[in-house]
């Protein structure tokens, strides 16, 4: 892949063209993000491809402040946008870019746009979060997984029984009552990621369907950065159409 960023140039990072693919896969918690950087991760290393995956909270240098500071519900929206930025900056310096130089490929469940999505929502201009991001890195390929809202609830409360206070947009003081909040919260985020596949040319498939639909689906968009050629369906893989 080129080495280019939306803006800035972050510290450490190479002149030239990067070896590996970096692969974002998008959406909103319960469209089915996790299950298929699962699915392609185990696909592509079947293939004989190095990959890593990373997401959201997942730097050692400030991943468990974020939790911590989440827990008492009194994280401002400001302060929430710079930690997980300091989050992603390290992330991308010394895990993300590492491993595209070494000729890997990165699976992100999760990028720069659920975090600029989530500040503009809490008040910040999208100018402003373009400029908090400007160092990220271009993906190779951005997938979206759309799934209604109604999907959307029905998978939150089946995986963890209840809706979480951020996701739901809570401290947006949207409404009193956690669900209608859920709702009017997805609404807003959705409005964003529309605006943002104009902006950032995202591949959007649709996370209604079963896991294994959408696998097929995502390896048509993921294998020609590999072999060049569109990639023919086949029949998903038993693993794959159980998960």
């Amino acid at each position: 892949m080129t080495a280019r960023t939306y803006g800035t140039r972050p510290p450490g990072m190479p002149e030239g063209p990067l070896r590996g693919r970096l692969i974002v896969v998008e959406g909103a918690d319960g469209s089915g993000r996790s299950t298929e950087v699962t699915l392609l991760k185990e696909r592509l290393e079947v293939e004989g491809h190095a990959v890593i995956d990373t997401g959201l909270r997942r730097s050692d240098l400030v991943s468990g402040e974020i939790d911590r500071a989440k827990q008492g519900h009194t994280l401002g929206a400001t302060t929430m946008a710079l930690l997980y930025a300091v989050d992603f900056a390290d992330q991308l310096e010394n895990k993300i870019l590492p491993a595209l130089a070494a000729g890997s490929t990165v699976l992100a469940d999760r990028y720069i746009y659920t975090l600029m999505a989530r500040a503009v929502v809490r008040g910040a201009s999208r100018a402003y979060a373009q400029e908090l991001y400007a160092f990220a890195l271009r993906p190779d390929r951005v997938l979206f997984l759309d799934a209604r809202p109604e999907i959307l609830l029905h998978r939150s409360i089946a995986k963890y029984g209840s809706l979480d206070y951020w996701e739901s947009g809570m401290d947006l003081c949207l409404s009193r009552d956690l669900f209608e909040s859920f709702f009017l919260y997805q609404e807003r985020l959705s409005g964003e990621f529309a605006w943002m596949r104009q902006q950032y040319g995202f591949e959007v498939v649709d996370g209604n369907r079963a896991p294994e639909q959408v696998h097929e689906e995502v390896l048509r968009h993921v294998m020609p950065l590999y072999d060049g050629r569109p990639h023919a369906p086949r029949r998903p893989a038993s693993r794959a159409a159980s998960a």
